[in-house]
């Protein structure tokens, strides 16, 4: 799909990897409607890429059907919005697994249900989903995370097959840890040496080669985070007793005690 002129619904607008993308696909002509919590960020992004701003709270299914139906006539969903959900499962209230769920999975697969069929009649369009290398491998203190983000991948996959020559794509973007923005850099946890990460704009970047060449799924993190990912998707009980030795679990405890006030 060519993304100049047009119209493009993103969720997550306020964290800086939605930042990031919607300044790359403002850059590449699209109308963009970006939303969010943050009214103030919102309207700097609107600003500077001329998109349509709507305040939502994707826990909130009021609010979520408003957006929806608002904006159901879009040529492509971004389904950007997350929240960090790290920490062990007993960290968690009820409350607070309810709205990693409805934000991080539900939300996206409901916009996807309704937007997508007017795609589907329309035979055009494309549905991106933002997941996370953590929808591929999971360690100590992932548990929610992961659930949400293995979901979106499984979604995404079966998604793709279910509209095959329809003219609608779907894509997922799998990002690994992200600096200068987005949800581990604000956490402020300093990363082990041997692991590298991605900038914002190469996340920006992967999503508008999903979008323009339809590409099913889009991993963006350096060569070899890649290459331990796929490791421990053929061999997870090897790369899980590695990556304990290493000292995996303290360093994400670490990120779930500075993320816990984002639950």
């Amino acid at each position: 799909m060519q993304i100049n002129s047009k119209r493009v619904l993103l969720t997550g607008a306020t964290g800086g990897i939605g930042e990031a993308i919607a300044r790359e696909l403002a850059a590449a002509g699209a109308h963009l409607v970006v939303t969010g919590r943050r009214a103030d960020v919102l309207e700097r992004i609107a600003a500077e890429t001329g998109a349509s701003v709507v305040v939502a709270d994707l826990a909130d299914r009021d609010e979520l059907n408003e957006l929806i139906a608002a904006h159901h006539d879009v040529d492509i969903l971004i389904a950007n919005a997350a929240l960090p959900a790290s920490g062990e499962l007993w960290d968690f209230s009820i409350e607070e697994i309810d709205r990693a769920l409805d934000v991080n999975i539900r939300a996206p697969l409901i916009m996807s249900r309704l937007i997508g069929e007017q795609m589907k009649a329309r035979r055009s369009g494309q549905i991106v989903l933002i997941s996370s290398l953590a929808g591929k491998v999971a360690t100590a203190g992932s548990s929610i995370y992961s659930t949400t983000k293995f979901g979106l991948r499984g979604f995404g996959s079966g998604l793709r097959a279910d509209l095959h020559g329809s003219g609608v794509g779907v894509s997922v973007v799998f990002p690994g840890f992200v600096r200068d923005a987005g949800m581990f850099h604000e956490s402020d946890v300093e990363l082990p040496g041997y692991v590298g990460t991605s900038s914002p704009a190469q996340v920006a970047e992967a999503v508008r080669s999903a979008i323009e060449k339809n590409r099913g799924e889009v991993d963006v993190a350096p060569i070899a985070v890649r290459a331990a990912t796929k490791a421990s998707e053929l061999a997870p009980g090897v790369m899980g007793a590695l990556v304990r030795r290493l000292g995996s679990a303290e360093f994400t405890a670490e990120i779930a005690d500075r993320q816990s006030d984002k639950r």
